[in-house]
């Protein structure tokens, strides 16, 4: 079983890339005083190559609520904030600002939004 934890880490660096596998994807490298560790590796967008490319895309949502957790407007900005961290050594499983009670849990978000679209009714169609 998984040791999970909460502390505080600092963003060494930030970026948004789709260099390594062809997708979208972004990564914090984070600090946590001695060690470090990435959050990131979320297939954000896949491009019209790949077979399950959808135009419905949770880039957008993901992108912001990073921003928003560090507390600030750009991605450039992101170097050097404190956030909060839980997870283990394996995987961290979702970011924290690190005064507010606010937290971004990306597999909950995103599974959260496939079932929304899921049950949503097409107003062309009056289907599913």
């Amino acid at each position: 079983m998984k040791d999970i934890e909460i502390k505080n880490a600092v963003i060494e660096s930030a970026e948004i890339t789709m260099a390594e596998r062809g997708i979208l994807d972004c990564w914090l490298h984070l600090d946590f005083g001695g060690t470090g560790q990435g959050f990131g590796g979320y297939a954000l967008y896949l491009p019209k190559s790949f077979s399950h490319h959808q135009v419905l895309s949770v880039a957008g949502h993901h992108i912001f609520r990073i921003l928003e957790i560090a507390g600030v407007e750009k991605w450039s900005q992101l170097k050097g904030r404190t956030i909060r961290v839980e997870g283990s050594w394996s995987k961290i499983e979702r970011i924290g600002h690190i005064v507010k009670d606010d937290w971004y849990c990306p597999s909950a978000d995103f599974k959260a939004a496939l079932d929304s679209s899921a049950n949503e009714t097409n107003p062309a169609t009056g289907s599913k």
